[in-house]
């Protein structure tokens, strides 16, 4: 079925999210609307044997559930789909946590959501969604996809860095002064401050006219990733 196409069968549906009144309200909105809820969890690991044992239509997930509350539902997401590739899933979340998001999307196969609650208009919208997703297609939050693309080229700055750059870059996220670099690596003090130049020209932080640190935001970069 193409992505465009919204099934008019009903859909068998996992729902995994902690908290109980929205756990709850999914899933009688969705059996009002004719679908079939096989089941609701409120943990990743729960979500994992969920998703194998009842081999759902699709699935919609909350990113922080127990028991870590930071992506536990997007690594358990993430882990479904190694399991069953291709599995569709519909991520329903107040926030973006963009290294699992990434993972998600990069496997090219499609049918994966990303919504932020707060920015889902109506019931409609949701359902319809729901539907792409399941049919194969990719449905996104345009805040989720600003925010991969910033990760993203972030991350191919530091690609851009040389093997000794990045040494020069870890050192500095140890808190690291020029002249303790220097002396850790066996160069001269000239040799670092020409690496840390690079690393900022490359990273494309600008100067401290307004008093930002740039030591601070390129070891930020380099711990993002």
């Amino acid at each position: 079925m193409a992505p465009d196409q919204l099934r008019s069968a009903p859909l068998r549906v996992v729902i995994a999210d902690d908290a109980v009144l929205l756990r709850e309200g999914l899933v009688r909105l969705l059996t009002e609307h004719g679908h079939e809820v096989v089941a609701a969890v409120g943990d990743g690991p729960s979500f994992v044997e969920a998703a194998a044992a009842t081999t759902p239509d699709v699935c919609i997930v909350d990113v922080r559930m127990p028991p870590s509350h930071t992506d536990e539902g997007l690594r358990a997401a993430v882990a479904a789909r190694q399991a069953r590739p291709g599995l569709p899933v519909l991520v329903l979340s107040q926030y973006v946590e963009v290294s699992y998001a990434d993972d998600l999307v990069a496997d090219r196969r499609g049918a994966i959501g990303y919504l932020l609650k707060d920015r889902v208009a109506d019931v409609t919208e949701f359902l319809g969604a729901l539907e792409r997703v399941a049919a194969g297609g990719t449905v996104l939050d345009p805040e989720v996809v600003a925010q991969l693309f910033v990760q993203r080229k972030a991350h191919d700055r530091l690609a851009s860095l040389t093997p000794r750059e990045r040494e020069v870059l870890g050192l500095m996220a140890e808190g690291r002064s020029n002249t303790s670099i220097a002396r850790a690596l066996v160069v001269s003090e000239g040799a670092v401050e020409k690496h840390v130049r690079n690393i900022f020209t490359k990273l494309d932080l600008p100067p401290d006219d307004a008093g930002i640190n740039r030591r601070v935001l390129a070891v930020l970069a380099f711990l993002r990733n």
